[in-house]
């Protein structure tokens, strides 16, 4: 393109867009446009975006924009994490998973973790040493959270997870691995409790097939196996366990936000693309821009 959807398209502003907001977004654009889209048909080809990029979107104060500055983070808002992942879409970067990250995989710890657990994860995941993720969907039983079948059994003060996941996004890259799992098999969604994983501390854990998609293809989304996987009991994200299914619901629409706001980004510039196109082609001596049926489409 040209110029970039916003200015190709002449859309408002909108309300939550401040100034430090869109400052956000203008620095995020010009890196990604920078530091990723030239290299994204690699990762498209990759399946997968290099561990280095994670690492400087660190440093360029991409990740975990909304996690207190105590904790390592930029002390912004869900609008600050907006902006990024409107600006991932804009420049058509898709497959960077930051957004699941930022928005979805933080806000688990910040909202659910001991103050040490923060201290010890959240810094880590601002920087790009740990990437983030979250397993929730299994083989048998989808995206059903009250089937889930993975287990933690307690022994001693260590759990013993054992089950598989799969479609788990940034699955190849993750190495914190927050884990839906049932510490009370009988007591159904009464019985789920989010345990988190850090997968380069763990033997039994394993990654299996970076699955083939129709799209986003550089967001690496696998399936995952722990077998025998003993982590401390006090990687559990909440005061005792069998609260995993009330803190999923409460992170759920968020994450459903944030699906949506890169959703409408997508479409904005597609928009963009095509207005841009329709100005360029020409048909009969004039631009296609300058056909009435043309403009009606668009409309």
């Amino acid at each position: 393109m040209t110029a970039r959807p916003v200015e190709i398209l002449g859309v408002a502003t909108p309300g939550w867009e401040t100034e430090d907001v869109a400052m956000l977004k203008d620095m995020a654009t010009k890196w990604l446009e920078a530091e990723v889209a030239p290299r994204y048909e690699e990762f498209e080809k990759a399946e997968i975006v290099d561990k280095a990029v994670w690492r400087k979107a660190g440093e360029a104060g991409l990740l975990c924009p909304s996690v207190p500055e105590e904790y390592g983070g930029a002390g912004g808002s869900y609008a600050h994490e907006t902006a990024i992942i409107e600006a991932i879409s804009h420049v058509g970067v898709d497959g960077f998973g930051i957004g699941l990250h930022n928005a979805i995989v933080a806000p688990y710890i910040l909202h659910y973790g001991s103050e040490e657990q923060k201290r010890k994860w959240l810094p880590r995941m601002a920087t790009g040493e740990l990437i983030g993720a979250i397993a929730m969907t299994e083989p048998g039983a989808g995206s059903d959270l009250q089937g889930v079948k993975t287990s933690a059994r307690r022994d001693g003060n260590h759990y013993v997870i054992n089950g598989s996941k799969t479609f788990i996004t940034n699955g190849q890259n993750a190495n914190l691995i927050i884990v839906v799992t049932k510490t009370d098999p009988s007591a159904g969604a009464k019985g789920t409790s989010l345990i988190v994983v850090e997968t380069d501390e763990v033997d039994g854990f394993e990654r299996g097939r970076n699955l083939d998609k129709v799209g986003l293809k550089s967001n690496d989304t696998s399936e995952l196996f722990f077998n025998d996987v003993r982590v401390p009991t006090s990687n559990l994200l909440g005061h005792d366990e069998g609260l995993g299914f009330v803190q999923l619901m409460q992170q759920l629409p968020q994450e459903r936000l944030m699906i949506g706001a890169g959703a409408i980004a997508m479409i904005e510039r597609a928009l963009a693309l095509t207005i841009d196109y329709v100005k360029e082609r020409k048909a009969f001596g004039h631009p296609v821009m300058a056909f009435q049926n043309t403009q009606f489409k668009l409309a």
